[in-house]
């Protein structure tokens, strides 16, 4: 990996994450096809997390050509995933090289630029490679228990699904440690439910259907701590989100219709109760030329069910 193209890179991500932030993506194409003639690997992406910065660019922009360029330059990096050789580094060797980062290249506060000398410029670069988003958070603490240890393998595995990881440049070892710890710390052992929360996690997180959760994970949006915490209901879908909202609704519309107004028969047979007394409302669900629906109400134990 060039020296001079990973300095070229991150001096273009700098920029790119100022007019995310202004909300102002002026010059931002130029920017694109400067980084388009960059040749690019899989170091270069995840030491510069240059695919955060064009990402965000993408979504802030209303430029079609800023756009389709973004786009274009992310996809043709997910590639990089299924070169030959183009494996991650063990996760062992990952970690003795983080661990081995000074006190002062891990902090988040990027040093103010300078052009007096080439020294300066060196020691920006390298803070700034090594200010990724794992170094905002603590590192997880290492264990030896077997339990754990598995624990979070499957953790960084299920946030390796899909090439997500690779153009955000996200340290899933470790980001899998961290939940880990996090689950951990609640339940101060590995029993039972400390396995069932860990296995929710790994089922979201690998969900094909979902794969807002993992980037949300990835990209720090959603902490280690949070993740960790998070209920099924938080975790899921917009889609299975939409789909509980509906059926609560028709649930809450079910009831209020059962309970007032309707009229009283004997027709129907509870199936709970066997009982006959009954209270009936029929409302057009669907199309005109379909027959109403017909919802029951039991009078006696309170049962209530559609009948078609």
């Amino acid at each position: 990996m060039g020296k001079k193209e990973e300095e070229d890179i991150i001096r273009i991500a700098k920029k790119m994450d100022k007019m995310a932030q202004k909300k102002n993506g002026a010059g931002a194409l130029d920017l694109l096809k400067e980084l388009r003639s960059i040749p690019m690997t899989l170091e270069l992406l995840q030491s510069t997390r240059i695919g955060m910065s064009v990402n965000a660019i993408r979504k802030q922009s209303t430029d079609d050509e800023v756009t389709s360029l973004a786009k274009s330059l992310i996809k043709s990096w997910k590639k990089l995933l299924d070169e030959p050789g183009s494996g991650d580094k063990p996760s062992e060797e990952k970690r003795k090289e983080q661990t081995q980062l000074s006190p002062s290249q891990a902090s988040p506060e990027p040093k103010e630029e300078s052009s007096s000398s080439n020294s300066s410029s060196k020691d920006e670069t390298s803070e700034v490679t090594a200010n990724t988003l794992i170094s905002t958070y603590p590192r997880a603490p290492n264990t030896s228990d077997s339990i754990r240890l598995k624990c979070r393998e499957m953790l960084s595995s299920a946030l390796q699904t899909g090439d997500d990881y690779i153009a955000i440049g996200a340290d899933c070892d470790e980001l899998g440690a961290q939940i880990e710890e996090c689950i951990f710390q609640e339940f101060k052992n590995t029993d039972m439910k400390y396995k069932n929360r860990v296995r929710s996690r790994i089922s979201n997180l690998k969900d094909v259907k979902n794969p807002n959760l993992r980037r949300t994970v990835l990209c720090g949006s959603v902490t280690p701590e949070r993740m960790a915490k998070m209920t099924a209901e938080e975790m899921a879908s917009d889609e299975l989100k939409e789909m509980r909202k509906n059926l609560t609704k028709e649930a809450v519309r079910d009831h209020q219709m059962a309970t007032t107004g309707g009229t009283q028969t004997d027709l129907f047979t509870c199936g709970k109760c066997k009982g006959k007394c009954c209270t009936y409302t029929q409302v057009q669900t669907r199309s005109a030329d379909e027959p109403m629906t017909t919802f029951v109400f039991c009078n006696e134990c309170g049962n209530r069910w559609k009948f078609c």
